[in-house]
């Protein structure tokens, strides 16, 4: 196929240039005629063009190869040049060009009616407002959220678009429970995955370091999860800051921008959220606050599994990650008993139940 596209290439390039040949000769071959005041016969017009023509095709033929492989060239550098500038960009450049250029036609209307100098300030005023049209939106490219927003990448459709938009951050997805939170209707909007976001879980899945490749991939797995499986709309938006190098300012731009809610278990980000006034949503706290409240008093089955800190402490676990320390529990380690709960202890880490085992509560109480 690669062959067949070449030799029709270089087919196309003989014609062009045989018509060149052709033409360029007959335009010379007249006017040198016409210039010596000889008077040129049809035939030996058409003859000399032909001529021309067939030198003309077959220095074109032979340069064909060299001709392919200097387009190829330049082609791949202009995909290289436009893969890395943002779609965003691209669409705000071309309309505030167009923007330009048509103000700058307008203004030349009038110019061009000045002696001598109006066709060239019409040019140098057509090319500088297109510039600067251009050069402005980029500028205030922020603001054009009706533009970036017709290139944004739809996963899911929404017809309210970004209404109420949860966005995503890095460590939410590898997390993987707001797939469990969403498919119960506790979030409502549209749910964001930045493409800033999905370019850091794609590096972190290509790290040589184990433990982060595997979190990576996790990620993506997870994201994938997200896109198929919850009944809420999804969308995977391509709007970046380069100006801004880090992932978590990025966020809280892209927050403020769509005026959504992020969402997150970082505990630094959360904070710098609430420093800057962007609304977010911590899993960690939302996890803390459904945990069953446990009283002083009340009695539960804990299965001791290692010693506490303190002499003679056992520690155990509930199903949802919550500590029991257990007074005394060290010798039960291994076992399931009976305890009683003494005090609950809530701190930024989660909560923490401090208990004793229930034989001991009964021989106190026999005492």
């Amino acid at each position: 196929m690669k062959n067949i596209m070449q030799k029709i290439i270089r087919f196309v390039i003989l014609i062009i240039g045989f018509t060149i040949g052709y033409q360029l000769v007959n335009f010379s071959f007249l006017a040198i005629a016409t210039y010596a005041g000889v008077e040129a016969t049809p035939v030996t017009n058409i003859g000399a063009s032909i001529f021309g023509g067939a030198v003309f095709a077959l220095i074109s033929y032979i340069i064909s190869p060299w001709l392919g492989n200097l387009a190829t060239t330049f082609n791949s550098w202009v995909e290289t040049a436009l893969k890395s500038i943002p779609t965003q960009d691209i669409a705000v450049s071309v309309a505030g060009l167009v923007l330009g250029l048509l103000i700058g036609y307008l203004l030349s209307l009038a110019l061009y009616r000045i002696p001598f100098v109006g066709n060239y300030l019409s040019v140098i005023v057509t090319l500088f407002t297109g510039y600067f049209g251009m050069s402005l939106m980029l500028n205030r490219k922020e603001e054009m959220t009706f533009l970036t927003n017709l290139f944004t990448r739809q996963v899911r459709s929404d017809k309210s678009n970004f209404r109420n938009a949860k966005i995503l951050d890095t460590s939410v997805i590898i997390d993987g429970r707001i797939i469990d939170i969403a498919s119960t209707g506790f979030i409502e909007g549209t749910i964001i995955v930045p493409g800033f976001v999905l370019a850091e879980l794609q590096h972190i899945a290509d790290s040589s370091d184990t433990l982060k490749r595997n979190r990576g991939r996790r990620g993506l797995d997870i994201l994938n999860k997200i896109q198929k499986e919850l009944h809420v709309p999804v969308q995977v938006i391509e709007q970046d800051f380069d100006d801004i190098p880090d992932v978590d300012s990025k966020l809280i731009k892209l927050a403020k921008n769509m005026k959504g809610k992020i969402i997150t278990n970082d505990y630094n980000l959360n904070k710098v959220c609430e420093l800057q006034g962007v609304p977010v949503l911590n899993i960690n706290e939302l996890a803390n606050s459904v945990k069953p409240v446990v009283l002083p008093g009340e009695e539960m089955v804990a299965q001791i599994v290692k010693d506490g800190k303190e002499v003679g402490q056992g520690v155990a676990y509930l199903d949802d990650g919550t500590m029991i320390v257990v007074e005394g529990g060290r010798r039960f380690i291994g076992n399931t008993i009976d305890v009683v709960v003494t005090s609950v202890l809530q701190t930024a880490a989660g909560r923490m139940i401090f208990a004793k085992p229930k034989m001991a509560e009964k021989m106190s109480g026999a005492r």
